[in-house]
């Protein structure tokens, strides 16, 4: 008889642990998401591991798709498409969205603030950072869960950049907005062209140079085979790509999901940063190997870049009250850290 109750008992527990299995890996919730960034870059990659992380934690309870290179919609149009219900999450950034409100450059894209992808968290976590942007972002449908920050770019060209004064007449591919009229400020002469023109119109020489992306991602795409300057570490810009929920998705999650999600998300984040300081380093030696003139520009220069940017931060600061209370918080934050006087 103990036998047969032995017996019993292990066929019981079996199907018990049988239908718990079932249910651990059902997925309650699909999170649609796209970036705009290629699966097979670092980023992308990162991107995967987050996806990975969150469905593994949630025990399968959340799945997410993740769509890459902009593949269901244009990447300047994957935020709308999430806030619209024909994605759930936007993994791009908001500079993009600065044609809503300018409020966005100063999530997106400080140019000339932080130095490092900390100085820029920190801002985020512990500077008020996120309940101010999360008041923007939520008037737009969408609820900002964090960012993830390669680190500073570098400008690529075919002449020595050594500091502001080789920025005269100098000829660049830039992205649109704020970054234009910082550099026209100081006697730069951008030209606004998309990131798949940048190759070819270096090797017609219709420019001298570029800011397309970082050094690791300049070198993957072959701009340094047509030029063999760069910036090194970068200073001028700094993109803060984000992971954006729309918010009703957001709300239905139970709070343990939310937390899953949002731990998640903040291991993308350190694990970004540090992957991509260890590629451009890497890719800064290499370089330096091959021919390529590496420019560390002095803390006076970049302190001079850094009050030029400062001029039209006030001005796009005045152009709503979102923007203005925006800036005004980055410059508060800038002076307590030491990188403002």
């Amino acid at each position: 008889m103990q036998i047969l109750r032995n017996a019993a008992t292990a066929a019981v527990l079996g199907l018990a642990l049988a239908g718990a299995s079932t249910t651990a890996w059902a997925a309650d919730y699909t999170l649609r998401i796209q970036t705009h960034l290629s699966a097979e870059s670092l980023n992308g990659k990162n991107a995967q591991q987050f996806a990975d992380d969150v469905e593994r934690m949630s025990g399968g309870r959340i799945d997410i798709e993740m769509f890459y290179s902009g593949s269901v919609v244009k990447s300047t149009e994957t935020f709308d498409a999430a806030a619209n219900g024909v994605l759930d999450g936007d993994m791009t950034g908001g500079a993009y969205q600065t044609g809503k409100n300018p409020a966005f450059q100063f999530l997106g894209d400080i140019m000339g603030g932080y130095e490092t992808p900390w100085q820029q968290y920190s801002w985020l976590y512990y500077g008020g950072g996120l309940e101010q942007a999360q008041k923007l972002y939520n008037s737009y449908g969408m609820q900002l869960i964090g960012w993830w920050i390669p680190g500073q770019e570098s400008l690529s060209s075919s002449k020595p950049l050594p500091g502001p004064e080789a920025l005269k007449d100098w000829k660049f591919r830039s992205p649109p907005g704020l970054e234009t009229e910082i550099f026209a400020e100081l006697g730069a002469s951008p030209i606004v062209m998309d990131f798949g023109e940048v190759f070819s119109a270096l090797e017609t020489k219709i420019i001298d140079g570029a800011d397309a992306s970082n050094i690791t991602t300049n070198d993957s795409i072959g701009i340094y085979d047509l030029v063999k300057h760069t910036t090194y570490p970068g200073f001028h810009s700094m993109p803060s790509d984000h992971l954006a929920i729309n918010k009703d998705v957001w709300d239905d999650l139970p709070d343990d999901l939310k937390a899953i999600v949002e731990v998640a998300m903040e291991k993308l984040s350190f694990r970004n940063s540090l992957s991509f300081q260890v590629e451009m380093g890497k890719s800064a030696t290499k370089l330096q190997k091959e021919g390529v003139t590496l420019h560390n520009w002095s803390s006076a220069d970049r302190e001079a870049f850094r009050t030029f940017a400062q001029k039209k931060w006030q001005e796009w600061g005045d152009k709503t009250p979102e923007a203005r209370e925006l800036v005004d918080s980055h410059v508060s934050f800038m002076k307590e850290i030491g990188l403002l006087k």
